[in-house]
């Protein structure tokens, strides 16, 4: 018994001797609140510091929601994969006057057998105009800030008016031109998809487009581009091309473009693809022999793939920073608006108290 309760008194010492071990390293020391003097300068110091901090707490906490797009480069290894281009571009030609195939720089006729021709109206309803004006000025925006590409990316704008919506009712004007829509795919290599007079027939010395029987007249390559893309379509993502509506009154036009294809891999919290960005130089001119303007009609898309593949990763802060940040903000607050309360008492000290007439008076103690 005498050895038990000599344990329990060994047990209740070293507990003892461990809490005040514990209370000398306290970093924190309590003051008295009848050592404390509390002011209206404090106060309102102590007001202004909590305001601030529920301010910046809450827009810390904005900055923290928010995400932002990462951009990564890497070379593109795969190079056997086939490449898609999805099309849909309307001419104003009647469909049995117009082809459209693709040839690649291994002198490769792609077939075109993935495009569809549909007989169609060239003008646009008053819906469908409104679409196209908005759908450039989107364009227009995008081209003079480019950030504006991550809020697409991130929103990818589900729900918006990605396609051209279709006509309201059937209307008696005639079918003056030609819808080519569709997807082919081609091989990771340069290219060029042409658009001009007369179907495409194949032969062992490459190929040719059958415009014997059209009428020189019929000649016209005013076209309307309502989207044209490469890899996986993705809902919502505007192409640099979609919208393009290009009018002319010559019936010896060529338009050109050409398009440099940049593989795209895109991790985002709502989606995941495999897609291609692409940039675009746009050209025109007028065929004429005799004034040395050299040429054949038509439209003519000219691609090539970049080695370079780009990786867009949306991120987002870490909780543990977050933390860090609000810390270091309320810790901030506190040490600064104490040093500045400080600071400016002991100056008002000594100007209006310490001062009296030229002399210095020490206070008495």
């Amino acid at each position: 018994r005498w050895r038990t309760a000599l344990n329990l008194k060994m047990r209740r010492l070293s507990r003892k001797k461990a809490l005040s071990l514990v209370k000398e390293l306290d970093a924190f020391p309590k003051v008295s609140e009848s050592y404390v003097e509390t002011s209206a300068s404090g106060g309102t110091v102590s007001l202004i510091a909590f305001s601030a901090m529920a301010l910046l707490a809450i827009l810390e906490f904005f900055v923290y929601r928010d995400t932002w797009m990462k951009y990564e480069y890497e070379v593109d290894k795969d190079f056997s994969s086939k490449l898609r281009i999805n099309i849909d571009i309307t001419v104003a030609m009647k469909c049995q006057h117009v082809g459209a195939d693709i040839l690649d720089l291994a002198e490769t006729m792609i077939t075109s057998s993935g495009l569809q021709y549909e007989p169609v109206i060239f003008e646009l309803t008053p819906q469908q105009r409104l679409w196209q004006r908005t759908l450039t000025l989107i364009q227009n925006r995008l081209r003079e800030e480019h950030a504006l590409q991550e809020v697409l990316y991130k929103t990818l704008l589900k729900g918006g008016p990605t396609a051209m919506p279709p006509r309201e009712d059937a209307s008696m004007e005639p079918l003056n031109a030609c819808r080519i829509h569709g997807h082919v795919y081609v091989n990771k290599v340069a290219g060029n998809l042409h658009i001009t007079v007369g179907k495409p027939i194949h032969h062992p010395q490459g190929h040719a487009h059958i415009a014997a029987f059209v009428s020189h007249e019929t000649y016209n390559f005013s076209h309307r581009i309502d989207h044209l893309s490469f890899g996986e379509e993705i809902p919502g993502i505007i192409n640099p091309l979609d919208g393009t509506e290009k009018i002319t009154y010559n019936n010896n036009q060529m338009f050109q473009y050409f398009i440099t294809v940049v593989p795209t891999r895109l991790n985002t919290y709502k989606i995941s693809a495999d897609t291609h960005q692409f940039s675009v130089t746009e050209r025109e001119r007028v065929i004429n022999h005799a004034a040395g303007s050299h040429g054949v009609s038509g439209i003519f898309v000219k691609y090539d793939t970049s080695s370079l593949m780009v990786t867009v990763s949306e991120q987002h802060m870490p909780l543990w920073q977050f933390l860090v940040r609000l810390c270091g903000i309320i810790g901030g607050i506190f040490s600064t608006t104490g040093m500045l309360h400080g600071f400016v008492g002991f100056c008002f000290d000594v100007i209006c108290c310490r001062f009296k007439l030229g002399g210095y008076r020490p206070r008495e103690v």
